[in-house]
């Protein structure tokens, strides 16, 4: 069988054509994905916004958000100040720890890594519980709403900073930061479990209700900072999507293409780290997001981080839309702290996801 030769007088290799439909399909695929969690996500957000005890119908919540004049005072606080803010809070931390679970997976090389596997959500814990327990909101002349989500940041960066320093001393390596990180946890449980014990009642009620996260305090100006800080990182992720797709296939691969591996994983950790401090911040801590999120996306997008990052974000953002859904729906007239669902929600479903993952990979 003669093969046609090309204008130029070359023959083309016989796979060429397959492979160029091989990569269409591919991305095709992937990308059908991607709409598909994106619109689930968008039907989430509007249920979301519809659902609540004020028994608004959906009637007026449209006309509301379109024409918010026409609203009386109470429904447009309802609406404006309570559902909206909650509705999208719940997309931009829950995309946040999506990403950041993610992120860290990769550069830590376990599937089990989140964002609380540096100990970022307890240190955000005690910073909150100093402030709480020692009512630092007095002293400052500052509302108690904004104390506890600065000392909890501030917290949460200081952790990370400890853990970058030691990994720059010591090297970088994943065993490095892991041994760090888990080290870093035990301490900060240690002194939170301390903090608690020597709280007065009232006290202790707080800590214990922010260590359950929620979303219930959410305010535009909040949504704004997390959306800020989202937008920050997110191009920076973009950008270093090649270097983590190289990474998968192992430290030696990702070097041989000019991979700086140990600046790579300390910018990573940096990244992913204050993401998680902001959202933790300003809602408690939300546990799962961070670790079912990525392992979502990976099933549906495999490896490339093209579309495996992205689809972690959307993952994380559905993940915490629909729970926070169910935190208000689950016992009527009374709202759930998201972080008790998300781990009712996250453990069965990380548990299903592993099965799957188990059996295709017989």
């Amino acid at each position: 069988m003669t093969v046609m030769a090309d204008p130029h007088g070359v023959s083309p290799p016989a796979a060429r054509i397959p492979l160029a439909v091989g990569y269409r399909r591919f991305v095709f695929r992937r990308l059908f994905w991607l709409l598909v969690l994106g619109t689930a996500l968008v039907l989430s957000v509007a249920i979301n916004i519809l659902t609540g005890p004020a028994g608004l119908d959906i009637e007026s919540v449209i006309i509301g958000i379109l024409n918010p004049s026409s609203l009386s005072v109470t429904e447009r606080i309802i609406i404006w100040e309570v559902r909206l803010p909650y509705a999208l809070m719940a997309v931009v931390v829950g995309a946040c720890l999506g990403l950041a679970g993610a992120e860290m997976q990769t550069v830590l090389n376990n599937a089990l890594a989140s964002p609380s596997t540096l100990g970022v959500m307890y240190a955000a814990t005690l910073g909150a519980s100093l402030a709480i327990v020692f009512d630092l909101a007095g002293p400052l002349g500052v509302s108690e709403n904004f104390v506890v989500p600065i000392c909890a940041f501030v917290g949460a960066v200081a952790s990370v900073l400890l853990i970058l320093a030691l990994s720059r001393t010591y090297g970088a390596t994943v065993d490095t930061v892991v041994l760090f990180g888990i080290a870093l946890v035990f301490a900060l449980q240690a002194l939170i479990s301390l903090i608690q014990f020597v709280a007065d009642s009232d006290s202790l009620q707080q800590i214990v209700f922010w260590t359950m996260g929620s979303l219930a305090r959410s305010t535009w100006d909040k949504l704004m900072i997390i959306s800020v800080v989202f937008a920050i990182c997110l191009p920076s992720s973009i950008r270093h999507m090649w270097k983590m797709t190289s990474l998968r296939g192992g430290e030696g691969f990702a070097l041989s293409f000019g991979v700086s591996v140990e600046r790579l994983r300390l910018i990573v950790l940096l990244r992913v780290s204050v993401m998680t401090a902001v959202a933790v911040a300003f809602t408690g801590v939300i546990g799962f997001i961070g670790l079912v999120g990525p392992h979502i996306a990976r099933l549906a997008f495999g490896e490339d981080h093209r579309f495996y990052l992205p689809g972690s974000a959307l993952a994380g953002a559905f993940i915490l839309s629909g729970a926070s859904i169910a935190s208000k729906s689950l016992v009527p007239g009374i709202l759930i702290p998201d972080g008790i669902v998300t781990a009712l929600i996250g453990i069965p479903l990380f548990l299903v996801l592993l099965l799957i993952q188990r059996r295709r990979s017989r």
